[in-house]
């Protein structure tokens, strides 16, 4: 019962990490079941080095109910381990989080104003507790009902990368006939159908890099 006490209502169409060349949707809080503990994002942080970034991805993913190796993938992709690297777009940190985007959704979840400071995503353990709440934000919403765990998982990287919104309307205007084609599908068949029809030429090549990292890892 207390963990049910603990569900918020988040609705999250897009856009988290961003490289360079990549593109966002800003999210809206209106609707959804996400366990979220403010705490975990207001309590003062330590820097860490990156021994000890696989104890805060742990901690983390097993909070949220996310893969751990799906957020560590993450991680080697976005920044190569480096939490104080900035994009021009000014995605920051070891997740590559823009805090007007992916940042604000996650805050707007606890209830909260505003989003983080550049400071607070630069910290290694923040970075790694916000970066894989807002994964769990996607998962729960714009890509709740996708059947296939491996293809949950491939629209979870697309969708970080360049939003929820874009990839479901490669599928269908309306979300539930997107999920219910996604469902037709084999996972090999999901990537194909990225592949033909994202038009960010980056979204292909970005699930592909995380893709192998989360297989090596």
């Amino acid at each position: 019962m207390k963990s049910k006490i603990l569900l918020l209502t988040v609705l999250v169409l897009s856009a988290c990490s961003q490289h360079p060349t990549q593109t966002t949707e800003t999210p809206s809080v209106q609707s959804s079941k996400f366990l979220l503990d403010p705490q975990t994002i207001t309590k003062p942080g330590k820097v860490i080095t990156d021994d000890h970034w696989s104890h805060y991805t742990q901690d983390a993913a097993s909070h949220y109910g996310v893969d751990p190796k799906l957020v560590s993938a993450i991680i080697s992709v976005e920044s190569g381990g480096n939490p104080k690297v900035v994009s021009h777009s000014n995605a920051i940190g070891l997740m590559q989080i823009k805090a007007s985007t992916a940042g604000r959704a996650v805050y707007q979840a606890t209830g909260r104003r505003g989003q983080p400071s550049g400071h607070e995503l630069k910290d290694p353990a923040k970075n790694i507790q916000i970066g894989t709440a807002y994964l769990k934000l996607l998962q729960e919403n714009e890509l709740s009902g996708i059947k296939n765990p491996v293809t949950l998982r491939y629209a979870t990287i697309v969708s970080y990368a360049n939003g929820a919104g874009a990839l479901m309307r490669i599928f269908s205007s309306s979300r539930e006939r997107a999920i219910a084609k996604i469902n037709r599908m084999t996972p090999e068949q999901f990537i194909s159908y990225v592949q033909r029809e994202h038009p960010a030429a980056q979204a292909p090549r970005y699930l592909r890099k995380v893709t192998e990292a989360y297989q090596d890892s």
